[in-house]
């Protein structure tokens, strides 16, 4: 663009603290910060390059002598003396880009004398400011103001202004995330922006071949090929790759399978800032109890992900249901059978005005460099925000949804960004997010139906929290109890077995319980497993949740939003759609819902 005439500033967003490939003349890689690409690479043959930060003020790595001589003629006009030295103009970004205007002015107004005669020569120079979005924030105009809005309007200027681009005079900005720049500068038409990438498996391969080939203590650390540790580090900048390599090479650790794995969750999680939990599941849908048309459709799609039939995946996947139907489980199991990373998003809102939109680029970096991956979003209808937020929020929650929406709906990603929502409440979810494109695939999840499905159920929760299956007893009939009150309690029966454990060890009567005790019955003794008498007496005693019309509810607006009836019980299939908006708007009036 710059060389095509058409823009002369420069917006550099994304990964721009990770290193960049430069070709040697013998044709082998090195690695440069993205800084010293621009000025030793990009704009090697300016004649001036100047750099200014909030921080550290105007740098001169290269014309000082140029700008110091500016500075002369700048002190003589003005009456001040920054001309010792360029760290003399104050810091302060009303002084410091009023002199970096009048000395971009100064270079594209340049002139020299030719053969006795006075011509225009532009002086070419490409000018850095780092941490652009310090300069010109995101927020609404109407409240852009101070030195703020000073240097928004320095900046724009030096956009729209042609003869910059006819001298030759570059004005780059850089900031990680587009969307804490101000809407002024990167909407801009005569703006350039340009993302730099996380780097792909190849690149990292690349990168990693030459730092085995510079440091020979790196290689004695590897146990693993390097063609496999590219595999295996995708979604890793360059510069945290190469400090993981060499932490583990200085400490006498081995570059194995679960360092890389621990390593590259625990990097990913920072590059994020603590927004995405990464989780490596080992887990299979075989560990899932119930949901077999569910179990089904997941396994088959899991089958084409692993064949890299992505044409024939869906974008997303939309888990609706009551509350402890197994959402959560079901959506680990399934990464893990198709064996890729999952990512569950956190809290990305901030209270700071363009901090969550700029929260949702930089995951989305994430997201795009990991190749292939499930992003889970709990309770999405508290999380995906609103078309039309209202003036509550300052419009975040709408910015939200649009970013998502824009996402979600990239064809691009089919079957690499893998999206799954899940909530108990689809109904509070925009429609335009749920529609066929991004959430294709609307599966209701429902408590166990018959009392065998019950018992099967109540004996897979009983491995996740520590109590032997065999100690479980059925359930009464029809058992109104669901998943998450079946795991609750077991939990609070293992809690009485432990206390009454606890006890027996305070009075010395006895180290631990015996696991069966006996029990006379006709004459005959017949062995009883003490923790089935627990589990038999919590039964008694517990009581079920009392919000029945709510659950009903979630279960019907799960039937509502189901997009193949094979995923429905019987009872549901039965029902007519009008059947169930009828009462859907019942439950909702009794609960004072709109």
């Amino acid at each position: 663009m710059f060389r095509g005439a058409t823009a002369s500033q420069f917006i550099l967003h994304g990964a721009i603290h990770d290193l960049v490939p430069v070709n040697s003349v013998d044709g082998t890689p090195r690695f440069l910060s993205l800084k010293a690409f621009l000025e030793e690479v990009l704009f090697g043959r300016f004649d001036v390059i100047v750099r200014y930060d909030r921080g550290t003020g105007i740098q001169v790595p290269r014309g000082a002598d140029e700008f110091l001589r500016f500075l002369r003629g700048f002190d003589d006009w003005n009456g001040t003396s920054y001309a010792k030295s360029p760290a003399s103009v104050p810091r302060d970004p009303a002084v410091a880009l009023a002199v970096l205007d009048r000395f971009l002015e100064h270079c594209a107004q340049h002139q020299a004398i030719e053969g006795n005669v006075l011509v225009r020569r532009p002086i070419r120079i490409a000018v850095l400011i780092d941490y652009a979005h310090f300069l010109a924030p995101s927020g609404d105009t109407l409240q852009v103001s101070g030195r703020h809005g000073d240097a928004l309007i320095r900046l724009l200027d030096w956009a729209n202004d042609p003869t910059l681009v006819e001298a030759q005079a570059v004005t780059i900005l850089l900031s990680e995330n587009l969307a804490d720049l101000h809407a002024s500068l990167s909407g801009n038409p005569y703006v350039a922006k340009i993302e730099i990438r996380l780097p792909t498996q190849p690149e990292l391969h690349s990168f990693i071949q030459q730092l085995l080939r510079s440091d020979g203590t790196l290689a004695q650390a590897l146990d693993l090929d390097a063609e496999v540790l590219s595999q295996r580090v995708v979604g890793l900048s360059r510069v945290n790759l190469k400090h993981a390599l060499q932490h583990a090479a200085r400490n006498g650790l081995k570059v194995d399978s679960a360092y890389v794995v621990a390593k590259r969750r625990e990097l990913i999680e920072k590059e994020c800032r603590g927004l995405l939990d990464f989780i490596e599941s080992d887990m299979s849908l075989e560990q899932v109890a119930g949901h077999t048309e569910a179990r089904a459709w997941l396994r088959d799609d899991a089958k084409l992900l692993k064949l890299g039939q992505t044409r024939s995946v869906p974008m997303g996947y939309l888990l609706c249901g009551r509350i402890g139907t197994g959402k959560t489980f079901l959506t680990t199991c399934w990464a893990g059978e198709i064996g890729i990373p999952c990512v569950v998003f956190k809290n990305f809102r901030d209270r700071w005005q363009g901090s969550t939109e700029g929260n949702l680029e930089r995951i989305f970096s994430i997201l795009k460099a990991l190749g292939q991956v499930l992003v889970f979003v709990d309770e999405a209808d508290q999380a995906t925000g609103k078309r039309d937020s209202g003036a509550d929020d300052g419009g975040v929650s709408g910015r939200i949804y649009a970013m998502l929406a824009k996402e979600m709906s990239d064809t691009r990603n089919r079957g690499k960004i893998v999206w799954v929502f899940a909530t108990s409440r689809p109904d509070l979810i925009e429609v335009d997010l749920k529609r066929p494109g991004r959430l294709d695939v609307h599966i209701p999840l429902f408590p166990p139906e018959t009392d065998d499905e019950r018992n099967i159920l109540f004996r897979s929760l009983a491995k996740k929290v520590g109590v032997d299956p065999e100690s479980v007893p059925d359930l009464p009939p029809a058992s109104p109890l669901s998943g998450n009150e079946l795991e609750a309690l077991l939990v609070r029966a293992r809690r009485t077995a432990d206390l009454a454990a606890a006890t027996a060890i305070e009075e010395g009567t006895t180290a631990h319980p015996p696991a069966v005790a006996l029990k006379k019955k006709g004459g005959r003794s017949k062995k009883v497993d003490p923790l089935r008498a627990v589990i038999e007496a919590a039964l008694v005693d517990f009581r079920p949740m009392a919000h029945k019309e709510k659950l009903e509810l979630m279960d019907l607006v799960a039937v509502k939003e189901c997009t193949d009836s094979r995923f429905l019980p019987p009872r549901y299939r039965a029902m007519a759609l009008e059947d169930v908006e009828i009462r859907i708007d019942e439950l909702k009036a009794r609960l004072h819902e709109r």
